[in-house]
């Protein structure tokens, strides 16, 4: 049975038996506290701690998970991967313990002609938590397991949690028997290689509370509505139904790896090295595209660091593997093909897929050459100081700024001798992983405990946005956070976190900036709000600081919101949309968005391209924008289902989170997309859109950056009086001033190469006189000392190398000259084939030079350069150079 047919028959079987069928979440995970969604689970959560209300009692989903704490040991063993499918029903207090366990019986029993998975009664092991009397009687006296296929295991096994204080419970897993042939029997308690499993179902039936790890923490009794959260594997189902070994021979991973051997000759099951790097390549290829197709581009942090870091693991395998081009377009096209059977928009965004990896491969095929430069220098200096580790920041450093992968630093360094800090490197990487957290966490909670929120949540409700349709209104304070910490007060001078049973502030989301304001409460005190976030769903949070008088729970206020900025932010909000459909138009459906921030009086856009926009493109976009103002559409607002949405052709914004109802912005004919902001009434608001211009982001992105309204009007006024300027200095017409400043800037630059030639003719006469009054130590020609401060390091390098040709005959030579340049020492140095057979290696004498310098430096035997800090140090290296020369012959 193939994969897209597992995992329609559990979305079909499911559904008949009351099920909401919830499409798969974005694996851009919409929690600061993951990257990406990595149990199926995840996008549940706000229904089980109870922050929204779920859409129906019973859902069913197919989630798609990426997990990378294990990244180094994929390929290494047949049981770790990056990207997996997740098949999952859930209750929320509907039904609880045996209505889980009949339905998973069923559907794992049935026989694949009556719809479900058709697996062997017998072959199926159960285990459940050691105190949960009440799943063992069900399973063995409802189901008729019988007792000796049941096993009972710990709190470490089979006790879930979130690992925090909140719902918990005990588990109950369903393991497949595999045969003898997979080790000994004893059930999964004493094999879980034979015993696999394939599904565990969860009780929510506690609240636990504070504790470390998975068994050290107390149950504080029972949850008021018992919740079931299950979760099967689809790729270990596919791995018993399709009769194979391991994941990576089920059908969407091993037509990848078959797809490898044809590019390498490299048959799977060759040898255990090669298969590593098999392995590697098919999960690092799936999991790339599916995370390019969720709107992940390649970056230096974050997402864009996994996906970068896994894609270039896959490039790089392939190369291990024999591959000297370009690979990832066939293999990409296969990932495509085969996924696209369950998830049909890769094929629709194919070709958007293709730019961004492509990008990325071009990019990583450049760093492995100076990734690897930057290494070898890295390595020479360690070896010059003696040293046999490779140090920690230096790998980091690779990694990050390169992204040059770690373990191909380490096999590089291993070749030559060396270790690598791997500690070191790893707390590096661990830092940074912890900040860009500790960011994206900080922004919406202001580093206050998410609990606090939640419990303002459950005691007052959410917050009624009436921002849409007023500026201003009454409202009462339900919830007051001092520091942090929920406080029934606060004074004057205070900074405080608000939330308010209403408002007209709008919250920070879909790109758009949180209104600013004043909350003025009846006792006369008064909050100036800066910010407006929504850290729980639902629940508006103004930050900001008491300005006047005492601010308590309960207290009566009047909420209004800056009406200038408000305006100001819904033109550019409105001119964004305008922008979109422009650039849609101009360049096609894949200049889909992927990021955006309205700001008063300014915007700046995201979208996908492979390359740059030309500025003629630019100039007709901006032009129809403009066309689109003049035409006066109105823009209006309407609540739909998401279907109706899609029938109409809404195009859905970056980011965000969509449920059955929602919102549909709509431009006249021009424009409609789902969204949540605000806007103005009619695009003759907007006044002037001006584009300042765009540039590359990342990997296939570019940002648009623009002006609107007043902005973009002073803006223009300031051009022009640049441009009127211009025209007085150069005597010419607004039209005659880009030919006559071509010509100026040309006889510039002709001025600039008469001078450079003079100034190196001026160095190159020194040549002669040096070469003639070269030292002699021993047999061997030494010209050392220092030029004409200024001298640039071409320049000194093409002396130097004039220098070492005066020298006649088979004469061993050294040259090593110095200068002084923009207040920094330069070295350059030369020796001969005569002074290399005596031992004098032009890398040698300039790492001792730069080292006295306060630098360093390398390069080959026959020239070498290097520089330092300390200029006065110049006479001091020049002896140190002499003294080396000395010693070596």
């Amino acid at each position: 049975m193939e994969s897209a047919e597992i995992r329609r028959r559990w979305l079909s079987f499911f559904e008949e038996r009351g099920h909401a069928v919830v499409p798969s979440a974005s694996l851009i995970a919409d929690d600061p506290t993951l990257l990406l969604v990595n149990a199926g689970m995840v996008p549940f959560k706000p229904y089980f701690l109870g922050e929204t209300k779920p859409p129906a009692p019973r859902a069913t989903s197919v989630q798609k998970c990426v997990r990378t704490p294990d990244i180094e040991e994929v390929g290494k063993t047949t049981r770790h991967g990056t990207f997996f499918q997740m098949c999952g029903n859930f209750s929320f207090g509907d039904y609880f313990k045996e209505g889980a366990i009949k339905l998973a019986w069923e559907l794992l029993t049935t026989p694949v002609a009556d719809g479900g998975y058709g697996l062997e009664p017998e072959k199926l092991w159960i285990t459940v938590y050691q105190d949960d009397d009440e799943a063992e009687q069900i399973w063995r006296d409802v189901i008729g397991v019988p007792a000796e296929r049941i096993q009972r295991l710990g709190k470490k096994d089979n006790f879930w949690s979130m690992g925090v204080p909140g719902p918990c419970g005990p588990c109950s897993e369903i393991n497949y028997d595999r045969g003898p042939e997979f080790g000994v029997e004893g059930g999964p308690a004493v094999n879980d290689e034979r015993y696999v499993e394939i599904w565990n179902l969860v009780f929510m039936q506690y609240e636990r509370g504070a504790g470390d790890g998975k068994e050290d923490f107390p149950i504080l009794g029972d949850l008021p509505s018992k919740n079931i959260d299950t979760g099967l594997g689809l790729e270990r189902l596919a791995m018993i139904l399709q009769g194979v070994r391991n994941m990576y021979e089920t059908d969407t991973l091993r037509v990848v790896m078959d797809k490898a051997t044809e590019l390498t000759g490299v048959r799977y099951g060759a040898s255990q090295e090669t298969d590593v790097s098999m392995r590697v390549v098919a999960d690092h290829m799936r999991t790339s595209v599916m995370l390019i197709g969720d709107g992940v581009t390649p970056g230096n942090e974050g997402r864009g660091y996994v996906l970068r870091r896994i894609m270039r693991r896959a490039i790089r395998n392939m190369r291990l593997m024999g591959a000297t081009g370009p690979v990832v377009q066939e293999l990409l096209d296969t990932v495509i093909d085969t996924m696209g059977q369950q998830y049909p928009e890769l094929i629709t965004d194919r070709q958007r897929i293709e730019t961004v990896a492509l990008a990325e491969e071009a990019r990583f095929l450049k760093t492995l050459n100076a990734g690897t430069n930057v290494l070898e220098g890295a390595i020479t200096e360690t070896k010059a100081g003696g040293g046999t580790v490779l140090a920690g920041d230096k790998a980091f450093l690779l990694h990050d700024t390169w992204g040059f992968p770690i373990d191909l630093t380490l096999e590089i360094a291993a070749e030559q001798g060396l270790s690598v800090d791997e500690p070191g490197f790893r707390r590096l990487m661990q830092e940074q992983k912890d900040k860009a957290k500790a960011d994206a966490k900080a922004k919406k909670t202001g580093h206050a405990d998410v609990a606090a929120y939640r419990e303002i949540a459950d005691s007052a409700g959410g917050t009624e946005f009436t921002g849409y349709a007023t500026n201003q209104g009454e409202a009462t304070i339900v919830g007051l956070l001092v520091n942090g910490v929920s406080s029934p007060a606060a004074s004057e001078g205070d900074e405080v976190e608000v939330v308010l049973d209403r408002t007209p502030f709008y919250a920070e989301g879909g790109g758009q900036l949180a209104d600013q304001g004043r909350i003025k409460l009846d006792s006369g005190a008064v909050i100036e709000v800066r910010d407006v976030q929504q850290p729980v769903p639902g629940v508006s949070v103004h930050k900001g600081s008491v300005q006047v008088g005492e601010v308590t729970v309960g207290a009566s206020a009047y909420a209004a919101i800056d009406v200038r900025r408000r305006r100001a932010i819904a033109r550019a909000h409105s001119a964004t949309h305008l922008t979109h459909q422009a650039l849609r138009d101009a360049l096609g459906p894949t200049a889909a968005q992927a990021g955006s921030e309205n700001s008063p009086g300014r915007f700046r856009f995201d979208f996908g391209s492979p390359n740059a926009v030309p500025g003629t493109v630019l100039t007709d976009v901006e032009q129809k924008i403009n066309d689109v103002l003049s035409r006066e559409l109105d823009v209006t607002a309407e609540i739909m289902s998401i279907d109706e949405a899609k029938k109409q052709g809404a195009i859905a914004e970056f980011g965000e989170k969509y449920g059955e109802r929602v919102r549909v912005v709509t431009i006249g004919d021009f424009s409609k997309e789902l969204c949540g902001g605000t806007h103005v009434g009619n695009t003759a608001q907007l006044g002037l859109v001006k584009l300042l211009g765009e540039s590359s982001i990342g990997s296939g992105v570019r940002r648009v950056e623009a002006l609107v309204g007043v902005d973009a009007y002073n803006f223009l006024a300031k051009e022009h009086t640049v441009v009127a300027q211009l025209q007085e200095l150069v005597k010419g017409r607004p039209e005659e001033l880009p030919e006559k400043i071509a010509s100026m800037l040309g006889k510039l630059k002709d001025a600039e190469k008469e001078i450079e030639k003079f100034r190196a003719e001026k160095v190159l006469q020194a040549a002669a006189g040096l070469a003639e009054n070269a030292q002699d130590i021993r047999g061997v020609a030494l010209v050392v000392g220092q030029v004409q401060d200024g001298t640039g390091a071409d320049d000194l390098r093409k002396l130097v190398l004039d220098v070492r040709g005066r020298i006649q005959g088979d004469r061993p030579a050294v040259v090593a000259l110095f200068t002084v340049a923009g207040g920094r020492p330069l070295t350059v140095v030369a020796t001969n084939e005569a002074a290399r057979e005596r031992g004098l290696k032009a890398g040698d004498l300039v790492r001792t030079a730069a080292k006295t310098l306060g630098g360093g430096g390398g390069g080959k035997p026959d020239v070498a350069q290097g520089g330092g800090q300390n200029p006065d140090a110049v006479p001091e290296a020049i002896a140190a150079v002499e003294r080396l020369v000395v010693e070596t012959v």
